[in-house]
């Protein structure tokens, strides 16, 4: 199994961050792992992509022009990369932000309206695990106990004790994820 995966949308977003947090969970279940980010010289609003690669097999490299799966988080990523998903690969966007919804007929499309969430909940800044959540419903490539070592590993140790929340979150997109559309 591999999966190849770009996660895309402003800085700010939790998109880095998002793709660390798979990329160690990955590591946690033995799988091979690249994770491969960009991003503009803006901390916060300028654009930000991840690749992250989970393999049961070596990966050649980090550098990819086609994806099993997009994370689109924003316009330009949209514009950017849902040509760039395989046929019957998989795209998943939160419509927070997006004018022009994705209209590829064949791959499967789906939708998470992760900021309103995020807002109901009382926090904007588990956005990122509510659209993780969503995605791990799709695709569930890693085990939740993994996920939760991945945050772990990946917040520092003042922050364990939002832990909880994340997770929390994480469940909330597992149930919020909707098919907007799927090749048969």
């Amino acid at each position: 199994m591999t999966e190849e995966i770009i996660i895309a949308g402003f800085g700010g977003q939790g998109v880095l961050s998002m793709g660390k947090i798979l990329a160690y969970s990955g590591i946690m279940q033995d799988q091979e792992v690249s994770w491969m980010p960009s991003y503009g010289p803006e901390m916060r609003g300028g654009t930000a992509n991840v690749t992250v690669i989970l393999s049961d097999e070596r990966i050649s490299s980090p550098i990819l022009r086609a994806y099993d799966t997009a994370i689109i988080l924003n316009q330009q990523s949209m514009d950017k990369f849902e040509d760039a998903v395989k046929p019957g690969g998989t795209l998943l966007y939160d419509p927070n932000g997006i004018s022009r919804h994705p209209k590829r007929t064949d791959i499967n499309i789906y939708r998470v309206e992760a900021a309103k969430k995020a807002a109901e909940m009382g926090n904007i800044k588990i956005f990122n695990m509510i659209v993780l959540g969503a995605y791990l419903n799709i695709k569930p490539i890693v085990k939740m106990e993994n996920v939760i070592k991945g945050l772990k590993k990946s917040l520092p140790e003042r922050h364990h004790k939002l832990i909880p929340l994340n997770e929390d979150a994480i469940n909330v997109g597992m149930k919020s994820v909707e098919t907007v559309s799927t090749t048969v």
